[in-house]
């Protein structure tokens, strides 16, 4: 008889690599991409939750996806994207930016945009800062990092030295309790101090 604890691991390794394979070549969201994913393995739109693979594990593939296929481009697009949010934290400073995303975790390539939580009194602090500086905003809205119990938070995108970025704004008090790691023991998010500790020691790996 089949073992179907394998089966349903099997399955859920093969949409984890179709999807990384989806974010990696045409950018594709997470959501999406496991969607997309799902669709193609199993043929059908609405599979038993327990068939999907989750974040990390999807994470995981595009990192092998990356390291496989990337090449030196992707180490060198990479190291550019996270010196641009360097650059930006730096402007930033006053409103407690944090990285995140594929360009904290190394998944990033050439679709990834610049994703920030800055952490201020006010979203409209930010904003008028930004405007001030004749920097063009559009607003929308993302769900709040701590689940859906918690209120959607405004989240400006603007370009900065010809990448995009999108910044959510907390308030301040959200940062507490926002750095504990995640499950698999990866910061969530850095702050400035941290992303160029990162940047010093891939440079350093480098130059060995």
């Amino acid at each position: 008889m089949p073992n179907l604890n394998t089966d349903l691991l099997q399955l859920r390794a093969e949409i984890a690599l179709v999807a990384a394979r989806l974010i990696a070549q045409d950018g594709a969201d997470y959501g999406t991409a496991r969607r997309k994913a799902a669709r193609q393995v199993l043929g059908v739109d609405q599979p038993k939750p327990n068939m999907m693979p989750d974040d990390l594990q999807i994470e995981d593939e595009v990192r092998k996806y990356q390291a496989l296929f990337g090449g030196p481009a992707h180490g060198e697009r990479l190291t550019h994207l996270r010196e641009t949010a360097l650059a930006v934290m730096d402007a930033l400073a006053d409103f407690n930016p944090h990285i995140t995303g594929a360009i904290l975790n190394g998944t990033a390539g050439e679709h990834d945009a610049i994703e920030l939580q800055l952490f201020a009194d006010s979203a409209k602090e930010v904003q008028i800062y930004l405007l001030n500086r004749n920097v063009n905003i559009e607003i929308s809205e993302t769900p709040h990092f701590k689940g859906g119990r918690h209120p959607a938070v405004e989240t400006v995108t603007f370009p900065w030295l010809k990448e995009t970025v999108y910044a959510e704004l907390y308030e301040y008090q959200d940062l507490r309790g926002a750095l504990k790691p995640r499950a698999d023991g990866r910061p969530q998010r850095l702050d400035a101090n941290g992303l160029r500790a990162l940047i010093a020691s891939d440079a350093a790996a480098q130059d060995q």
